[in-house]
């Protein structure tokens, strides 16, 4: 079973390497002026040695230049590149270079040799699972011939000086006729690791025939959200159509299947417990409180129908019945990146913040940081815009936001709706067309290098600082999130405090901070606090 990874504002120890020593970063990305020549001719410069290697991010930069002769330029390279795709078949990236296209204001859109109906319907034609399978079977025992037992062989283990067999066991379940099949990620993880240099095979038990084991390969995968698209070599016995997870409530009936420990055919039932859950970096999960244990990872939640409705993935083993499942909407958004093969990156524009609402409702993703050379702050986003929409759909929530950025691959560009002055008599409504780039593993690891400390502690803490004069990393604190880490450990606007120390965890995931506070909570006694945050969560965007 996962371990999980649970975003919470509570002290904890990280396992840390050498001491950070505290620095600024050497430099911090300012708006050139491209009014100056130097400037202009400076960037149409980085423009050309970017086309090559990037030529969407190059035609991007080339709009917020301004430059018809560059912006000519790169369209003519992204055209190019969006017909090469077409001969190569690869819709799903095809469909992304023409949205680019389309975004940025491409006058021949006609002249392309498929049109985005057409390209959304291939990729919805040549992509496992996006197709409904007609069946008029009801039994149960024929949904629990859809699944499979994932057996990874990792060969033997010595533990205290004696070996025995090294396994991970998940379950799966098929989505196409011809064998396809959907686990989690982590069941699988070891089988796709490039630093894991021992022994690991993958094979697949029909639930139908759990002596023999069958071969199976990884087609594509996605850390963050925990999912694997694999292959197997028979015709499946039944195939699972993907049904919703939109207006799953709490009370709702679930089914799910799977081989707890190893014990094939097992099904249990129960019910959506909540939803909402952030347990992921992006987008939310449900608790459920049907029972499942270690081997359910990868097994389907269904309804009484037998469609999938979600993914177990995780549960707390000493809290019965505290289980979670991804929603199938996130499967469905992520298949034809998935099939097209190898490892999914995901997008953002190097931002942070949280759902804004006014009198109660949710009226938007307010932009609380933004980081700099980051998309949106080339674009000249800044914290206190909202964002409402992107490419015409609305955007009410941050979970609103993340489900456009799954169906958005990095390294397109989006149309990105915001208000300015929200709160203010005369709010502003504006655009700006935005470069998806690829999120980085631990954005908060990005943000530390990017900016300064004072102001980087917005979004890894959620405070803000302003520098004391003449003071040597000492500062008063201008402001505070609600809902963040310092919010909750009892900092407080006006607060004087001192950074002792920055440590970071060998994977640069982690913070730890020593931090001297004069706190007026404690009636401005002196106080030495040590605080940890995770350096991702699911309020970078």
């Amino acid at each position: 079973m996962r371990k999980l990874k649970i975003f919470t504002s509570i002290f904890f120890v990280i396992a840390l390497c050498s001491c950070s020593s505290i620095k600024e970063p050497a430099e911090i990305y300012e708006t050139p002026d491209y009014t100056l020549e130097d400037a202009r001719n400076d960037e149409i410069k980085k423009i050309d040695e970017m086309l090559e290697k990037n030529s969407v991010q190059a035609l991007w930069r080339a709009k917020l230049l301004g430059d018809k002769a560059t912006i000519d330029s790169c369209t003519k390279k992204v055209v190019s590149e969006f017909e090469d795709n077409i001969e190569k078949k690869n819709w799903f990236f095809a469909r992304s270079l023409y949205k680019t296209l389309k975004n940025v204001g491409y006058e021949n859109l006609s002249s392309l040799s498929k049109s985005e109906v057409e390209l959304t319907k291939l990729c919805t034609e040549s992509v496992p699972g996006l197709n409904k399978i007609d069946s008029s079977e009801k039994k149960v025992s024929s949904y629990i011939s859809g699944t499979v037992t994932i057996w990874v062989d990792r060969g033997v283990a010595i533990h205290n000086g004696r070996g025995y067999a090294d396994r991970v066991i998940g379950s799966g379940f098929f989505i196409s006729k011809d064998g396809y099949l959907i686990t989690n990620h982590h069941v699988i993880a070891d089988i796709v690791d490039p630093k894991n240099e021992k022994y690991s095979r993958l094979f697949v038990k029909l639930a139908d025939d759990s002596d023999n084991r069958i071969p199976a390969k990884v087609i594509g995968w996605d850390k963050i959200l925990d999912i694997a698209l694999l292959k197997v070599e028979v015709d499946a016995p039944f195939v699972f159509n993907l049904g919703s997870s939109e207006n799953l409530d709490a009370g709702d009936k679930i089914y799910a299947i799977g081989s707890p420990v190893g014990l094939e055919r097992t099904l249990t039932s129960g019910i959506i417990s909540a939803t909402g859950r952030k347990l992921f970096t992006l987008g939310s999960v449900l608790q459920i409180d049907a029972a499942v244990n270690s081997g359910n990872s990868g097994g389907p939640c269904i309804d009484a129908n037998g469609n999938v409705q979600a993914i177990v993935f995780a549960g707390m083993q000493t809290y019965e019945g505290l289980n979670f499942a991804i929603p199938v909407e996130y499967l469905k958004s992520e298949l034809p990146a998935l099939y097209f093969g190898g490892k999914l990156s995901h997008s953002w524009i190097g931002a942070f913040g949280r759902t804004k609402k006014i009198l109660g409702k949710e009226s938007g993703l307010e932009v609380q940081y933004v980081m700099p050379g980051g998309s949106a702050s080339r674009d000249g986003i800044v914290a206190g815009d909202v964002i409402v929409g992107v490419d015409g759909e609305n955007v009410s929530t941050l979970e609103d936001f993340q489900s456009i950025l799954l169906k958005n691959p990095s390294k397109s560009i989006v149309k990105i709706n915001y208000v300015r002055g929200i709160d203010t008599e005369n709010p502003e409504n504006r655009d700006s067309l935005i470069y998806l780039a690829t999120r980085p593993e631990n954005p908060g690891y990005s943000v530390y290098n990017s900016d300064l400390i004072a102001n980087s502690f917005v979004a890894i803490y959620g405070m803000k600082l302003t520098a004391v004069s003449g003071g040597n990393k000492k500062y008063t604190i201008s402001n505070i999130l609600k809902g963040s880490i310092a919010d909750e450990s009892g900092f407080s606007e006006n607060d004087y405090i001192e950074i002792r120390n920055l440590k970071f965890n060998e994977e640069k995931s982690a913070m730890y901070s020593e931090i001297y506070t004069k706190n007026r909570k404690k009636g401005y006694l002196d106080v030495s606090m040590a605080i940890s945050a995770a350096l991702d969560s699911p309020y970078y965007f």
